[in-house]
């Protein structure tokens, strides 16, 4: 509630007043949005699970195996799984026989139109929308749908983030169909569309999207693996893919707030804000009963998320008040990095629709947790299954050390890309905070494999950490099997049981990024031991063993630094790291330049991931759009300060000077350090907020970084003074006057 408690009730077209005379007793805005939460019904009847049971809804909008093999002649289906599967070339002579079975169906499923959905390096979803009606030249139309209409599109190639490999007058881009990633259905309430998702090239064949690296990584990937499996006798070929299950968090709060604060339908986060009375120190939110307008929210979108294919498995509270956390199980990476981004749009739809706002912003609170995107990773085989998988005596698993082995290395020798692919202006509030992992990159390994890597540093493993059992003592309780290890928090990059989770994504990022990283470093590391052991062995299994405890040793000598169970948080930690030689890269503009690092150039240009032009391109549009993002900031600072902030301010400041002027009239002294404090702070707000006009009347450089940094610098620092002041104006100003929902009623007001 508001910091004075006020009863009010709905007027009409939704005008507020409260009991004493219906006397307007706060902003007409605010009282408006806390009466339209609080008489908030849901509209709409329920959604009826027993009719249509939920398992029957999965990918039901999804042109799916189950659907293509239904619908396409066997030789067309089995070529099509070919490419799917086992990353075989697809054959460009059924793209007739496809489009045409996938036009049937869509058109049976209600779609009038297709569209090419692509992912620029906006970071968001783009789409094409086209007809499937052609005019048939008789007053009348067709329905059409060619394969070249499917597995090409042609979009503008100049007017998204290209980073100079495209110029204005260079018009021409390409979509190119991905058959790993299935077409689906994106319902409306009047129509349905074909969606069918595609690589976004330019005229030149260079990436200008998120997902042609991710498609390149993974054959990097699946190329340096069979060549380890090869050592170990696999030579099935069956085609090794990373996988991937991100954790999203998130905020809700009602739309009446979020229209409310310029900053926040902006910016994505508030810019100002006094921390509540409370917060999230009681850890009450945290797991805790969901709110039934959360739930019911929850519910439609885990129906239409269902109806989409994406596996949905976790939903909770997460730890600050009004934030959540929803989770699908693991996919293959390049189909995972697809469903998180219509995930994030599906979302944001169904929240509107129960008169929410969906916040991804890595902070829009300050003082209370802010979201992470925790990209859960690993890879494996349809055959081999999870590769990083230890099994129960992981000293004996060589062929799991050896891949773990791998990920260590690679790790250590690119933190610095590691680091640069989570930087953003966003993700610069949330790192380093005690609610994510520090800007240090590090691993986490458990008691159980760190004590197996060490013993191979010494020489050779002979044992592992069994797991126990947990018993508490209750006899009703039955005991519980325990694991070798404990988790680690806050660790950037942690083991958790068969896979990596890669906790320094921001939740407002695509996850495309990371894994590209992820899937080259290790396609690169594997490339190495393999070189290794081939040369050691010379194609002899009998010296395999010999071979690999060599190897590992020396992996666990060179690059062993990087691992590190301890806390995360504490200021050892960031001493010790630095004696390790890890790096610190404690902001966006201090991670981004690790983009044209000449050896991360090479990496990514030897596994055809990137071209050096087209890494150069994202180092320029990543920089230009922290830059962006603060400038943005910036320029709404000023504006709230000025035009909402400093005349609330300055009309308390003068019923106050009133006040005491009228006393002081019929001789009544009146203390005036509340007047006193509010023309200091009121003086405090013009200066800053002039301070920040100044610096953003300067005349930037065409240097990017040098902008970066003086953003870093210069520009944060002057936003935060202007804040300060603010801030400490609402703890003082009537709440009457206060122009702006507060942190207290747009965290707890349901």
């Amino acid at each position: 509630m508001p910091k004075t408690a006020v009863t009010t009730t709905t007027n009409g077209a939704g005008s507020t007043s409260s009991r004493p005379g219906g006397a307007s007793t706060g902003s007409s805005v605010r009282m408006a949005a806390i009466a339209a939460v609080t008489n908030y019904r849901a509209s709409g009847p329920p959604m009826n699970f027993i009719d249509t049971p939920a398992k029957d809804l999965f990918s039901a909008n999804v042109f799916s195996k189950a659907v293509m093999k239904e619908r396409l002649p066997k030789p067309v289906y089995k070529s099509l799984i070919q490419t799917i599967e086992a990353g075989a070339h697809l054959d460009p002579d059924i793209g007739d026989i496809v489009a045409s079975a996938m036009k049937d169906w869509a058109i049976e499923k209600g779609a009038t139109h297709y569209a090419h959905v692509f992912y620029p390096l906006t970071g968001l979803t783009a789409e094409k929308h086209d007809s499937f009606l052609v005019p048939d030249g008789q007053g009348s139309a067709v329905a059409e749908f060619s394969g070249s209409q499917l597995s090409q599109g042609e979009p503008d190639g100049s007017s998204f983030p290209s980073g100079g490999i495209r110029a204005t007058f260079e018009a021409r881009g390409y979509t190119i169909w991905d058959v790993t990633s299935p077409a689906y259905l994106l319902e409306n309430a009047n129509g349905t569309t074909l969606c069918i998702p595609t690589a976004f090239v330019s005229w030149t064949g260079e990436a200008l999207d998120k997902k042609t690296p991710v498609l390149r990584s993974t054959q990097a990937l699946n190329k340096q693996a069979q060549r380890v499996l090869k050592l170990f006798g696999d030579t099935d070929g069956a085609m090794v893919s990373s996988t991937a299950g991100p954790e999203q968090e998130y905020f809700l709060i009602d739309r009446n707030f979020y229209f409310a604060r310029p900053d926040l339908f902006t910016a994505g986060r508030t810019l100002f804000g006094a921390p509540p009375p409370k917060g999230q120190e009681f850890d009450d939110h945290y797991f805790g009963a969901i709110p039934d307008r959360v739930l019911a929210f929850m519910l439609e979108a885990e129906r239409e998320l269902s109806k989409l294919g994406i596996p949905i498995k976790t939903r909770h509270n997460e730890v600050a008040p009004g934030q959540y956390e929803i989770a699908p199980t693991f996919e293959s990476a390049n189909l995972a990095t697809d469903h998180q981004q219509l995930m994030m749009t599906v979302l944001s739809k169904v929240a509107a629709k129960y008169g929410m706002a969906w916040l991804s912003h890595e902070k829009p609170f300050s003082g209370v947790n802010g979201s992470g995107k925790h990209v859960n990773w690993s890879m494996g085989s349809a055959t081999h299954g999870n590769l990083l998988d230890p099994g129960d005596t992981p000293h004996s698993n060589a062929q799991f050390l050896l891949f773990c082995a791998a990920v260590i290395r690679a790790v250590h020798k690119y933190q610095g890309l590691l680091r640069a692919v989570v930087a953003s202006a966003g993700n610069d509030h949330r790192l380093g905070a005690n609610e994510a992992p520090p800007a240090i990159i590090s691993i986490f390994l458990g008691d159980q494999l760190t004590d197996v890597f060490e013993q191979i540093k010494g020489g050779g493993a002979s044992s592992s950490i069994a797991k126990g059992t947990l018993s508490v003592g209750v006899d009703v309780l039955p005991p519980l099997p325990k694991d070798a290890g404990d988790r680690n928090r806050t660790s950037p990059f942690a083991f958790t049981g068969n896979r990596f989770e890669f906790r320094a994504v921001g939740s407002n990022q695509s996850i495309a990024g990371p894994l590209v990283a992820m899937n080259t470093i290790v396609a690169e590391s594997l490339d190495y031991c393999a070189t290794r052991l081939e040369k050691a062995t010379g194609g002899k299994a009998s010296k395999l063993n010999e071979a690999l405890q060599e190897l590992l040793t020396e992996i666990m000598n060179e690059h062993g630094s990087i691992i590190f169970n301890g806390d995360g948080y504490s200021e050892e930690w960031h001493k010790e790291a630095e004696k390790r030689g890890l790096l610190n890269l404690k902001t966006a503009a201090d991670a981004l330049p690790y983009l044209q690092d000449k050896e991360v150039e090479a990496l990514l240009d030897k596994y055809n991931v990137l071209s050096p032009r087209e890494l150069a391109s994202r180092h320029e549009i990543y920089l230009e759009q922290y830059v962006k993002t603060i400038e943005v900031e910036a320029r709404l600072t000023r504006e709230i300060a000025q035009t909402m902030i400093f005349p609330a301010a300055v009309r308390y400041q003068n019923e106050l000077a009133s006040t005491c002027a009228n006393l002081k009239l019929v001789g009544i002294e009146f203390d005036t350090k509340t007047l006193d404090q509010v023309t200091s702070l009121v003086k405090s707000l013009q200066d800053s907020t002039a301070a920040l006009t100044k610096l953003l009347a300067r005349e930037g450089s065409h240097d990017l970084e040098k902008e970066a940094n003086h953003c870093r610098d210069k520009v944060l620092p002057a936003m935060l003074k202007v804040r300060a002041a603010a801030d400490q104006l609402e703890d003082v100003v009537a709440d009457d006057m206060w122009p702006l929902p507060t942190y207290q009623e747009m965290l707890f007001i349901k």
